[in-house]
């Protein structure tokens, strides 16, 4: 059984005419009636009967054809997407840590979609912790990650966004009045802290065991909404990087680290050795382009929260 014969089989029944179908399918009739008897003879079973000067299907045809045509119809649409594919459309699968849904990610992918050219191209988007983000990049079900970095080897690497860390307290918290607030000072208060099986739940611990405090974490949150939420409702006080979440918060105090710029840098990441859709390299490239623009020129003084932790402590 061969796809010419599904298709010249299912275009036989869309006519019930063996002459309409060849000159549509441009084979002579002959060929296209040998071609059927050849798939009739090897399913074993009569696919149709003659009515008139025509042909109609038989109980046995029937079924054959609903999933002949699926086949078929499969067969195209995949033809279609390499087609579309090779002039430079397609799909670009991304997973981005849950910061980056408010701004970066939206305006980016729309300013990218916005460029001549890229009109057809389509997203799908997936929001989790960087550990799994590179678990589906690994595994190839995205093509692009943003999140932290990690020493995974196999993956490449380009820092696309560096982001402030502060102190966030409620608004009549006894710290309120500070303008900054030391790590020490911060660990005597009850800290709302993230998840410690994410990147920064990982990296935030290694940072209170880098300055030798043990802070009393009351909670874990997944991500900065829910963490600025319980601030607000005065559960505890946090650590968090300068996101668009917070510029949109209301009834918080911010405060900057004491004798640090500490940072948090925003990576985006992909597989080394792998060969990429022409529309992935560009949307890979035009991020890099849209990053040179907008070079960070304090980052010399910047000490990044990804240099602190020791990674072959952790399993990431």
């Amino acid at each position: 059984m061969t796809l010419n014969q599904l298709q010249y089989f299912c275009k036989v029944a869309e006519f019930e005419n063996y002459r309409a179908a060849s000159e549509t399918l441009h084979v002579s009739q002959p060929s296209l009636s040998r071609s059927i008897a050849s798939l009739e003879e090897e399913l074993g079973i009569s696919l149709f009967d003659k009515k008139g000067r025509g042909v109609i299907l038989t109980k046995a045809g029937r079924i054959f054809y609903e999933k002949a045509i699926q086949i078929v119809n499969a067969c195209k649409d995949v033809e279609s997407r390499m087609i579309e594919m090779s002039r430079g459309g397609g799909k670009i699968d991304i997973g981005y840590i849950f910061p980056l849904a408010g701004r970066f990610i939206p305006r980016r992918v729309r300013s990218f979609l916005d460029l001549p050219g890229n009109e057809s191209i389509k997203f799908s988007f997936w929001q989790s912790h960087t550990p799994a983000i590179m678990k589906r990049i690994e595994s190839g079900n995205l093509d692009v990650g943003f999140g932290g970095y990690t020493d995974k080897t196999d993956l490449n690497y380009f820092p696309v966004e560096t982001q402030e860390f502060v102190i966030i307290t409620p608004k009549n918290h006894p710290l309120a009045d500070q303008k900054e607030i030391s790590i020490e000072e911060y660990a005597k208060h009850p800290i709302i802290g993230y998840d410690r099986q994410s990147w920064m739940g990982i990296h935030t611990l290694a940072l209170y065991e880098e300055f030798n405090v043990s802070p009393e974490i009351v909670v874990e949150c997944p991500d900065e909404y829910t963490i600025l939420s319980l601030v607000r409702e005065n559960f505890g006080i946090a650590l968090i990087p300068r996101t668009d979440t917070l510029d949109e918060f209301v009834g918080i105090n911010v405060h900057s680290i004491k004798g640090y710029n500490l940072a948090h840098q925003i990576y985006m990441f992909w597989m080394k050795d792998r060969e990429q859709l022409p529309v992935v390299e560009r949307f890979i490239a035009y991020m890099k382009e849209l990053t040179y623009s907008q070079t960070d020129s304090d980052s010399a003084s910047k000490v990044y929260l990804k240099d602190i932790i020791h990674y072959d402590s952790f399993d990431l």
